[in-house]
């Protein structure tokens, strides 16, 4: 394999904690190239291998079965390291125990997600690629900001949809090639720009943002390509615009569909001969710069309507980018909603730790036309009403209030309140495709397999499931 196939392919680094040897052995065989299996004995060997040399963690949690309750204190001191490093470092639980509360407590204490024995190990590996993958961009993105990828608003998410949102970045950050980032209002599409500047070799380099929908055609110009000196009344001095002042950078244009026919024309120039001409000048300036566009309109429909510059849009859409509305992503809501919740409590000075079960239901059944940037904003005003030490339903918009679903949790966790949301988000998803499984698990981006178990887990059962059971216990007695 040669250097660029295996940038392509990185080994997955797994750390099994298991006394039994012949699991890594056998896991071994199964996964076969592109895995590098390390095994270890005891939960404290393991907590010492706990870094950035590790992917995924498999973690026996039938330790010392003997002394169940020591056990159990080890694998959740052994979860709380992993969740505090500063690169994230999923860990999958496994077990015997086949009951639901015991797969509830395990995630419940942080856990990635949990198999029980004996494994089917082809979803197994399936989970592995899957946090392996949330793994790399988490830390390429923590090398290039200096930060966790939790805290890069708008990328918060470990959904379907987000998952190849996370590998289409990592594909085209390291090239130069224009990007057209595509999606609704508030979907986060400056970040995302931003995102692949800071993991591209132009991150040292200058990133400039520009959004040309509410300025003048005169002014647009000016600010993309700058002006001689007296090019215009007013114009004492030569002034550089965006494009030469990113030397070397990024330049970000957001809804490049707003642009004028004739300022499309010399956008083309830019992208196509890598020059420009200043207001009042006739000279090419040479210019070297990354492209990013964005959009929330239909770019090809523009173009049949004439509209849009079709040579524009083929140089501008080298490489396409769509970002999926929030309302495809309804996994990510509490994961952002717990940032935000986070971030605002610190940023206002708020004693606040959580939100309600209720509050979090009512998230869960809302459409979010604005998208992650409209419940960024829900939560703030919601943070900033409450009087408690979480976030509830009466803090919210009253449109939302209408939304709120009744639970049995009063003072929940916030393990509790992702549990209550999950139910909910399953029942929505079975009461829309008339108890359709199959349906239920295309709409929630995950596999029919994986949706059986949280039915399980979840202890919920279908109306025709319900209404089975009384024939059964009759057929019983």
């Amino acid at each position: 394999m040669n250097s660029a196939a295996a940038a392509r392919d990185p080994i997955k680094r797994v750390l099994i904690i298991d006394p039994n040897a012949r699991f890594s052995v056998m896991l071994r065989s199964v996964l076969g190239k592109g895995y590098a299996i390390e095994q270890v004995a005891t939960i404290q060997e393991g907590a010492e291998r706990l870094s950035s040399s590790v992917d995924v963690v498999l973690l026996n949690w039938d330790w010392q079965k003997k002394d169940a309750k020591k056990a159990g204190e080890s694998c959740q001191d052994l979860l709380k390291q992993a969740a505090s490093l500063p690169a994230v470092v999923p860990v999958v639980g496994l077990t015997s125990d086949e009951r639901r509360e015991t797969a509830m407590q395990i995630i419940a204490q942080g856990a990635y997600d949990i198999f029980t024995q004996p494994l089917n190990v082809f979803e197994l590996k399936h989970v592995i690629d899957r946090a392996h993958g949330l793994v790399t961009l988490t830390r390429a993105l923590a090398e290039a900001r200096g930060t966790a990828f939790g805290h890069v608003a708008g990328i918060v998410g470990n959904s379907k949809p987000m998952q190849r949102v996370y590998d289409l970045i990592q594909k085209v950050a390291g090239v130069s090639t224009t990007v057209l980032i595509s999606g609704e209002s508030g979907t986060g599409k400056e970040v995302v720009a931003r995102a692949i500047h800071r993991m591209s070799p132009r991150a040292e380099k200058a990133f400039m943002a520009f959004s040309p929908s509410a300025l003048p055609e005169s002014l647009i110009e000016d600010e993309l390509f700058g002006h001689e000196a007296g090019a215009f009344t007013g114009a004492a001095h030569m002034r550089r615009g965006r494009f030469e002042e990113a030397k070397g950078g990024t330049v970000f244009l957001d809804e490049i569909g707003d642009l004028a026919l004739p300022m499309q024309v010399k956008l083309l120039r830019v992208v196509q001969e890598r020059c420009l001409e200043r207001l009042g000048s006739s000279a090419a300036v040479p210019v070297d710069i990354r492209l990013i566009c964005a959009t929330n309109k239909d770019l090809s429909q523009m173009v049949d309507a004439g509209t849009f510059r079709q040579d524009l849009y083929f140089r501008v859409s080298v490489f396409k980018l769509a970002l999926p509305p929030l309302r495809q992503r309804r996994d990510d809501i509490p994961l952002l909603a717990e940032f935000f919740c986070r971030h605002f409590a610190s940023l206002h000075k708020k004693d606040v730790h959580g939100m309600s079960p209720g509050f979090v239901s009512a998230l869960a059944s809302y459409d979010w036309p604005g998208n992650v940037r409209e419940l960024q904003n829900v939560i703030e005003r919601s943070l900033i009403l409450s009087d408690g030490r979480e976030i509830s339903v009466r803090d919210l918009p009253h449109e939302l209030q209408r939304l709120a679903v009744s639970t049995e949790i009063v003072h929940g966790s916030f393990h509790d309140t992702i549990r209550a949301f999950k139910r909910e988000l399953i029942l929505a998803a079975l009461r829309a495709h008339g108890g359709n499984k199959l349906k239920s698990a295309k709409e929630l981006s995950i596999s029919r397999s994986y949706l059986h178990r949280l039915l399980n887990q979840l202890d919920i059962r279908t109306e025709e499931e319900q209404a089975a059971e009384p024939a059964e216990r009759i057929a019983d007695l």
